[in-house]
């Protein structure tokens, strides 16, 4: 429903996938075997903005349903029983050419979501196996993070769409998998035809102290992380340069101050058919970093690295290196093939050392329905057993996931 001076919009967002894996992962899981599972979510609301003064006053309701089924992820975040309805995004602003500000559930997300992009892990009703664990479940649809917004927020926008700009922040989660963290921010950047160049700073403000205790994140309440970003072509046509230095004091003496960085570099061969494009990136996270509430952002390998490694074996975005090869392309319009490797290297623990290769196809079947299977191959360098995560052995496990996504 639009007029001159207001627009409603129905938004409703469906994704369902189906997963298996030919191996499990001793995270909370103990029995060595495949498992085949289900998760799926369904967002629906309303959307809207209005002119108000020299601006415009703009806000969100909306409600998230989801569910995990079948056996349970790989890991055993999720057992499978899991199905939750709750409020998703719930905020209010104003904005104008130079200025925003928000407040209440919603999203936020600072450069590619290297530390910052959500708060999107759901865990399920995996936890409830060991005693004195906090409640966890947030719903299930683990790999699909349906829930993704900060319980609370403040977010204040200055500046455009080029040259100086800034966003000063804070949120807190009531994400028990992130011991409900209070954060609050300062990003600042510079946006050109070149690219843009962006500086940072996070401050840890409070915790739940029986889910930090739980979790081992006693560390984030006076947590600082302070960091550098720079992302874009330099004016080549054809060249992507993405890079990110973040340096992190931990709040208490519980776990190590620890820096992560990454070095990114990609060219797309435009005048070759299926415009293919070749990527390389070295990330490298020390034993003590905490990656904070990083998610799912340009692509599959961002920041989630490798399906398996990343959602179910580890390591998470800590102490390791990973080197990153990827290689996509375009058939058609409305399709997109790649090929994904990672090479996991451990600093200080080389148990989770492993390779992995995943295959994806991305098709856009219409306006309201997306396909995109996903082809793994994991291979560990240690089993369970051998202090790995792989129960069972270590030979190569092969994995599959199939998502239906249908927007409105």
């Amino acid at each position: 429903m639009k007029n001159d001076t207001s627009e409603i919009k129905l938004d409703i967002e469906a994704i369902f996938g189906v997963f298996h894996s030919d191996e499990s992962y001793a995270q909370l899981l103990g029995t060595p075997g495949s498992v085949s599972w289900q998760e799926g979510y369904v967002k629906y609301g309303f959307s809207g903005s209005t002119k108000a003064g020299s601006g415009s006053l703009f806000g969100a309701i909306n409600l998230v349903t989801s569910g995990t089924f079948g056996d349970g992820d790989a890991a055993g975040f999720t057992t499978g029983d899991e199905t939750e309805t709750d409020f998703e995004d719930l905020y209010v602003g104003w904005r104008n050419e130079m200025f925003e500000i928000s407040a209440g559930s919603q999203n936020i997300t600072i450069g590619d979501g290297f530390l910052v992009n959500g708060d999107a892990l759901n865990f399920g009703k995996g936890f409830e196996a060991i005693p004195g664990a906090p409640d966890m479940d947030r719903g299930g649809a683990y790999w699909l993070a349906a829930r993704k917004a900060f319980k609370k927020s403040l977010m204040l926008k200055l500046g455009g769409d080029s040259g100086f700009r800034g966003d000063l922040f804070w949120l807190e989660s009531d994400n028990p998998s992130q011991a409900s963290m209070e954060l609050a921010g300062l990003n600042v950047e510079h946006v050109s035809d070149h690219g843009t160049v962006g500086a940072y700073f996070l401050k840890g403000l409070d915790v739940d102290a029986t889910e930090a205790a739980f979790l081992g994140y006693t560390h984030r309440d006076g947590q600082r992380t302070a960091g550098v970003r720079f992302q874009g072509s330099m004016g080549i046509e054809n060249l992507f340069l993405s890079a990110e230095y973040a340096s992190q004091d931990q709040g208490d003496n519980t776990r190590l101050d620890g820096d992560a960085w990454y070095m990114e570099a990609g060219w797309t061969f435009s005048n070759i058919a299926w415009s293919p494009s070749l990527n390389y990136r070295y990330s490298q996270f020390d034993t003590g970093f905490d990656p904070l509430f990083f998610g799912f952002n340009r692509g599959y390998g961002t920041w989630f690295q490798g399906e398996v490694a990343a959602n179910y074996a580890g390591p998470f975005n800590s102490d390791t290196g990973v080197h990153h090869i990827a290689l996509k392309a375009t058939p058609m319009e409305t399709l997109t093939v790649g090929a994904l490797f990672f090479d996991f290297n451990g600093e200080s623990n080389s148990n989770l050392d492993a390779t992995e290769l995943d295959l994806f196809a991305e098709w856009v079947v219409n306006d309201h329905l997306i396909l995109s299977p996903v082809l793994g191959f994991y291979n560990p360098k240690k089993s369970a057993a051998q202090g790995g995560t792989q129960l069972g052995g270590a030979d190569t496990s092969t994995y599959f996931q199939l998502l239906t996504i249908v927007p409105f």
